[in-house]
């Protein structure tokens, strides 16, 4: 007899299907998405479900496929199947599945362990309808992936994330159909291996490289037109990108628009609103820049920004770039932005005194000791001192009077604004003096 371990190791798709889809489980007759489909008389098949058209079964301990007609029945109408997570190490129970689930679009193994053995191609007709294929986590081997992609012929998206992959093999077929390829993840160090993807899937329209230590964009313009004429995003987060000339190049991709370059030792030593400035200014076709559209101001701005920039380094004029020429033929040479200091000069407050209101213009430069000096002029209080304290006037009901104790504080450091309020108390007399000592 098999222990309960070997029964759950061979859990099989139909058996989760049965027992996550039970009649029991719908005592009214249906769930979300789920219909219990009238049993014809003398059919074998009892209280099978019509299910839902995406079918999600991740880490439910799948091994095996299961019976080929209960498949058929339970997935006449399925087109979206997530079984990531599982335990399926054969290609043999995934061709199984496929081939009786007949309008599957999208089908993602991740996380199964199916590096052991290739799919053999006699047997990969049956993933011909899929057009979203995820295999991220898998390690098949490029030649598995090439049976996928020549037996796909409308595979639009494909995920090969996590796969440890230092290398691309190249095919003898194409994949014309593909527009989305992502690769994060990986071990890609060199633009030899990357440029691959443009022989293989000379339609792409949507590079995801990040994660990977691709270190340079080494090609000329013909070739980047040939091979990726129709690229439009490119993913470079996180790559080992280390020089500007790695992105002029990006220039050279006839149709791009989008770009990310988040962590990249390039921009390292950089301000964030510097990068994204420096970025832009030389990559004057995109639109979308770290995920964030680029206007037409911000455009200027940063154009303007790479004039100044390289004006203030002082390069000398061999060393400076192509694109600031042009930016200066465009521009002309810029004076330094002006430092402007947006600090309040002064404010119109009330000064309370007891009953006593007065209206007074305070310089907002000056200290907590001059505004004292300032008060005791206009008040003149007995000799024995007085206390400040600030009342916001639009936030009193929060904050509460702030005592104005540092007679060397200036007076804009408290933000005081038109309207707010300075109170005056004059100082208790110590016990000392009402001693007469």
């Amino acid at each position: 007899m098999e222990s309960s371990s070997d029964e759950e190791e061979q859990r099989t798709f139909v058996q989760v299907i049965s027992e996550k889809y039970n009649p029991e489980n719908f005592p009214y007759g249906q769930g979300i998405g789920v219909v219990i489909l009238p049993r014809p008389p003398g059919s074998p098949v009892k209280d099978r479900l019509f299910l839902p058209s995406i079918l999600v079964l991740n880490g439910c301990g799948i091994r095996k496929a299961g019976d080929r007609s209960d498949i058929a029945t339970f997935c006449a109408h399925v087109v979206e199947l997530d079984l990531s997570f599982n335990q399926i190490n054969d290609w043999t129970e995934v061709c199984t599945i496929v081939s009786n689930v007949p309008h599957l679009d999208f089908l993602n193994l991740s996380m199964n362990p199916l590096s052991s053995v290739d799919l053999e191609p006699s047997m990969a007709e049956v993933f011909s309808r899929i057009r979203h294929l995820v295999l991220n986590n898998t390690k098949i081997s490029w030649d598995t992936v090439h049976t996928l992609t020549q037996n796909t012929p409308e595979l639009e998206e494909l995920f090969l994330c996590l796969n440890g992959y230092n290398t691309v093999t190249e095919s003898q077929k194409p994949c014309p159909s593909l527009r989305l390829l992502q690769i994060t993840d990986n071990q890609l160090q060199e633009w030899a291996e990357v440029r691959k993807f443009g022989l293989l899937y000379p339609n792409l329209s949507t590079l995801v490289l990040a994660n990977n230590s691709v270190d340079s964009v080494r090609d000329t313009k013909e070739a980047l037109e040939h091979l990726f004429p129709n690229l439009c995003s490119i993913n470079l987060n996180n790559t080992g990108l280390s020089k500007w000339e790695d992105i002029k190049r990006l220039n050279m991709f006839p149709n791009l628009k989008e770009v990310k370059a988040k962590g990249i030792p390039l921009l390292q030593s950089y301000s964030t609103q510097e990068r994204r400035y420096l970025l832009l200014a030389q990559l004057p076709s995109i639109m979308l820049l770290n995920g964030s559209a680029v206007s037409v101001g911000e455009r200027e701005d940063a154009e303007r920004f790479f004039i100044r920039y390289y004006q203030d380094q002082g390069c000398p004029e061999p060393e400076l770039s192509e694109r600031y020429h042009i930016l200066v033929s465009k521009y002309g040479h810029l004076a330094p932005l002006a430092e402007v200091d947006l600090t309040p000069t002064c404010a119109m407050i009330n000064v309370r005194w007891g009953d006593r209101v007065e209206r007074v213009s305070l310089r907002l430069e000056q200290t907590v000791g001059d505004l004292k000096k300032q008060l005791r002029a206009l008040l003149q209080p007995p000799s024995n001192g007085i206390r400040l304290f600030y009342i916001a006037h639009e936030m009193c009901s929060v904050l509460g009077p702030e005592e104005l104790k540092f007679g060397s504080r200036a007076l804009h450091s408290y933000s005081i604004r038109d309207g707010d309020e300075i109170l005056v108390v004059l100082k208790a007399k110590s016990r000392c003096s009402s001693s007469g000592l």
